[in-house]
């Protein structure tokens, strides 16, 4: 393929990406085709994430850390296949912490395989903690379930199992919602209650999409996204 076509086609996928959930293309602040596209703005990192095996493309377009977006067209297949994500770091003690909660809307399509979900650091990544706010065809967490559990102003079924690198700690959301605010620090602090770790180092709050699958392209939005502290 000739580097004029290349360049065409790029610029088609990105227009592509921009268009959200409106349909009418928008122009963005940034924006990368780029697997590992990286993007600093107002104290958070804005990642494009293509991290797994046997992907298709992804556009990310971003605002801010707050108001950003991918279009995505991964095959139908198993996998994780990518987790563009906007984080924020904390790098403090849970005990250290007074406050740690986030807010969250977002859009997203009625098809495919993923979840919407936060993904939290700790102690130089031993511990991964993650926050599961909505999901949509076959995924699942690591691990088995524990209990059901009312917390950090949600109720959740908690799973805790290990992805041979880490332990994992999942809260899936006994119903779906694609807006609210979450009390961060009552979920870890209700984590360390159960003496599953001790007093952790908190690295990065990350918030965006795991997605499977999303064949024939869909749009994926965060319309607005925060941490507080």
């Amino acid at each position: 393929m000739g580097s004029g076509i290349r360049s065409a086609v790029t610029a088609v996928v990105v227009v592509l990406g921009l268009i959200g959930a409106t349909g009418v293309a928008q122009a963005a602040a940034w924006s990368s085709t780029d697997k590992w596209g990286t993007w600093s703005n107002g104290g958070y990192t804005v990642r494009n994430d293509v991290w797994g095996s046997g992907v298709g493309p992804q556009t990310i377009w971003a605002n801010s850390y707050s108001n950003w977006g991918v279009w995505a067209d991964h095959p139908n297949t198993g996998g994780v296949k990518a987790y563009p994500h906007s984080a924020k770091a904390i790098n403090k003690k849970v005990s250290a912490l007074s406050r740690l909660s986030s807010a969250f809307n977002v859009s997203r399509p009625g098809s495919g395989a993923y979840a919407t979900s936060y993904d939290i650091w700790a102690d130089s990544n031993a511990y991964e903690i993650m926050i599961w706010v909505n999901k949509q065809g076959a995924v699942g967490p690591i691990g088995s379930k524990q209990t059901t559990a009312s917390v950090g102003g949600h109720t959740w079924d908690v799973y805790r199992g290990s992805n041979g690198a880490n332990q994992v700690f999942s809260f899936l959301r006994t119903g779906n919602t694609n807006s609210g605010t979450v009390d961060v620090l009552a979920v870890l602090k209700w984590i360390g209650s159960r003496g599953w770790y001790g007093d952790v180092t908190v690295g990065e709050v990350q918030f965006g999409f795991e997605i499977t699958s999303s064949s024939g392209g869909s749009d994926f939005v965060s319309n607005s996204y925060s941490v507080t502290t």
